[in-house]
This record gives C-alpha cells, sequence and structure tokens, in this order.
C-alpha cells in the first residue's frame, strides 16, 4: 500500500509538471501525454480500490505510462535540447508515412517545421517527401535548408546537386560536382550525375572526361562502360561506343542492356550474325525481350526467311503490342504486316503483371537506345571499312596469339 501511494505522488507531481510544460508552451501535443499518464495512473487507482494486483505485466505497463515515458521526455528536454513536441511530429509523420497517408504527414511536418523552423530532422523529411513526389523546387527549398544545420553532410550536398539538375540549374549542379571531385576524386555517384548533367546538355566530350576519370577508380564497373558507350555513341565515335558495350558485356553477364545496344550496332553495321547472336541473348531479359524479338524479325526478313520473321514479329507483339503499330510503319515488314497476329484494342499498350520495372535510369536508357539507332544508321562507308579493320586486327592478333601458343 506504501509503495502505491508513493508512486501516485510520484507519477501525479510528473503529470503536473508536463500539464505546466502545456501551458507554459502553449503546445497541445503534450496533452498525448497527459493522456498516457492518466491511463498509467488510473491503473494505478483502480488496484487501490479493489485491493488486488493485476500481475506483473499490468503493473509494468502502469509504470511505462506514468514514470518511464514522462521521464524520458523530459530528461530528452533538459538533457539533448530535443522537445517532445519535435518527436512526437516526427513520430505521427513518420507513422503516417508507413500506412500510406502521406498528406497527413505532409502536414504534421509542415506544422513541426512552423513550430521549430530548425529542426533538421522535420526538414530533412519533408524534403524527402517532397523529392519522392517529384516536386523538385520545394524539395531543393528544403534540402537547401537542412544543409545550412549541417554542412559537413556531404549526401545533402549531392541531394541540392542533383537537384539543381532537376530543376533546370544545370550550370550549378555542375559547380557542385566538380568541386566534390576536387577534393574527392574517387566519388563514384558524383561522378555518375555530373556526366548525366553534361549528356543532358550534350557536352558529350566533358562527359567522357568523367567517365574515363571515375574508370581509373573503378576499372570494372559495368554502368561506367556502358554509360561511357552511349555517350561515345552521341559523338559518333562508334568504335569506341562498341568496344565500352563489349567490356560492359564482359564485366556483367546478367545484366542485357549492354548485348541489346550491341546488337543494334551489329544489325546497323550489317553483322548480321553477329547481332542474331547478341539479340538471341537477350530475349531472357523481361526488360528488353520484346524489342530483341523485334529486331530478330528485321534479321529474318533481311534474310529473307518470312516464316522466322512472322514468328518472331507475333511474339514481340505479344510482349509489347506497341509494336505492331512500329512494324507497319516500316516498309521491311510490309510483305508479312498482314499476316501477323494484330493486338486487339482493348489489351494494346498494356503490359503484363509478370514484367518487371524499369528504374527511371533503366528508362532512360532504353529511350537512347532509340536515338543510338538513329545516329547508327547515319553510318558512311569510311565508318563501316574503318569497324571492320577493327574486328579483322583483332582476329589477326587472336589468330597470331594462338600460333605462337601451338609453336611454344
Amino acid at each position: 500500500m506504501f509503495e502505491k501511494i508513493i508512486f501516485n505522488l510520484f507519477a501525479f507531481s510528473l503529470f503536473i509538471l508536463i500539464f505546466l510544460k502545456l501551458i507554459r508552451k502553449n503546445d497541445t501535443s503534450y496533452v498525448y501525454l497527459l493522456v498516457l499518464q492518466f491511463i498509467g495512473i488510473a491503473i494505478n487507482f483502480i488496484e487501490l480500490s479493489l485491493g488486488k494486483s493485476f500481475g506483473l505485466i499490468i503493473k509494468l505497463i502502469m509504470y511505462i505510462l506514468s514514470v518511464f515515458i514522462p521521464i524520458f521526455f523530459i530528461w530528452l528536454e533538459y538533457a539533448k535540447k530535443i522537445e517532445f513536441a519535435e518527436v512526437f511530429y516526427l513520430m505521427v509523420a513518420k507513422i503516417s508515412l508507413l500506412i500510406g497517408k502521406e498528406e497527413i504527414s505532409k502536414k504534421y511536418l509542415l506544422q513541426l517545421i512552423s513550430k521549430y523552423p530548425n529542426s533538421y530532422k522535420g526538414h530533412k523529411m519533408l524534403a524527402e517527401l517532397y523529392e519522392e513526389n517529384e516536386k523538385y523546387e520545394l524539395a531543393l527549398e528544403e534540402y537547401e535548408k537542412v544543409y545550412e544545420f549541417n554542412q559537413k553532410d556531404q549526401d545533402i550536398y549531392i541531394k541540392i546537386g542533383k537537384l539543381y539538375g532537376n530543376v533546370g540549374r544545370e550550370n550549378e549542379a555542375i559547380e557542385i560536382f566538380s568541386d566534390l571531385l576536387k577534393k574527392r576524386p574517387d566519388y563514384y555517384e558524383a561522378s555518375m550525375i555530373l556526366a548525366d548533367i553534361l549528356n543532358s546538355k550534350q557536352e558529350y566530350k566533358e562527359a567522357v572526361q568523367v567517365y574515363m576519370a571515375a574508370l581509373k577508380y573503378r576499372p570494372a564497373d559495368y554502368d561506367l562502360y556502358y554509360n561511357l558507350g552511349m555517350t561515345y555513341t552521341m559523338i559518333n565515335d562508334f568504335a569506341k561506343a562498341k568496344e565500352c558495350y563489349e567490356k560492359a558485356a564482359q564485366i556483367n553477364s546478367i545484366l542485357y542492356h549492354a548485348r541489346y545496344s550491341l546488337g543494334q550496332l551489329n544489325l546497323l553495321y550489317g553483322d548480321l550474325e553477329e547481332a542474331e547472336k547478341y539479340f538471341m541473348e537477350c530475349i531472357d531479359a523481361e526488360e528488353v525481350e520484346a524489342g530483341a524479338y523485334y529486331y530478330l524479325a528485321r534479321i529474318a526478313m533481311i534474310k529473307g526467311e518470312t516464316d522466322k520473321a512472322k514468328n518472331y514479329a507475333n511474339i514481340a507483339i505479344e510482349e509489347n503490342p506497341t509494336i505492331y503499330e512500329k512494324m507497319a510503319e516500316e516498309n521491311i515488314f510490309m510483305p508479312i504486316i498482314d499476316e501477323v497476329n494484330k493486338p486487339k484494342i482493348n489489351v494494346e499498350g498494356k503490359k503484363k503483371n509478370k514484367k518487371k520495372l524499369l528504374s527511371k535510369k533503366e528508362i532512360l536508357i532504353d529511350m537512347h537506345l532509340d536515338n543510338t539507332c538513329k545516329l547508327v544508321g547515319k553510318l558512311n562507308n569510311n565508318d563501316i571499312e574503318m569497324i571492320e579493320n577493327v574486328k579483322r586486327t583483332k582476329k589477326q592478333e587472336i589468330n597470331y596469339d594462338q600460333d605462337r601458343q601451338i609453336g611454344e
């Protein structure tokens, strides 16, 4: 009985202290803390009234609600200078996000930074929410405030630079990433983003320099070689582009985009056997499967194998119905277009549920592939002769090495 009386006095004192904070700070978020305390005190009062114990678990809950939680938050405010209201708003915002209530989360975060303008976590969480919803101007504004609080946070600096690129302030983004790479030449993420921005500004030679510098620190990186191949394609250096795609394909046999590009290049150079080989490998990849079958149909038409072309075309259309329209506009498919399966209107453009979702970066790469095809299609005879000479030289070197090994 004495223990319960002492507990009530202590818990009630904490209750009064929290209540005074509510009055003094005029912050209604303390009401929730008072409710928790009241529940704990009420449990103890009921035990006293009935003259019996509810058991260890109930007693533990009673102490946590009415004593431990209030003491913890009082300690945070006095020792760590963290206000209960800030913790409360952040907690509610996170829970709201977890259950998919983004608007409620944003509402509490806005209330938080309105009440506590210097809340680092509040501004950061709001910035991340805006960025996820592609509200880049608002996200940038919040990240800049976060960076003011902690200018040593390079991750936030990266975020700001990336968002500068998204909102059309590319020159400022280039300045940020160039500055980062001067301090840390091996900063991989900064290199990739800077090169992407330079590519978007059609400053391809500068992008090549960034990729080449990054390769010194990551000489076996698939993305570096693949992106470098695309950049070389954009400046019509097809020989180097092909080398980069081949290197990327050697580094990672699971990712298919480099081999898909090699198939396109070989097709447009007229090397049908090599192109067919690469596209056959790509039919195992859901992301580029439809495109691979489309190109296999083209190759079959060039070879005069119309039955095979129809089979490939039907599979391509089944995987991606929009390919039918593309084929209908191309002269090469005119002999078979009336014999392939025309997609039904009600399923046209729909994607199968089993298909893997492409990341934004992969979508940009796939869009870039179309541009690559158009550019490579402008090859002249000198370009083709140059590639053939490179290929012959490589074969001669291989044969020479083999003969030497046999002789030894």
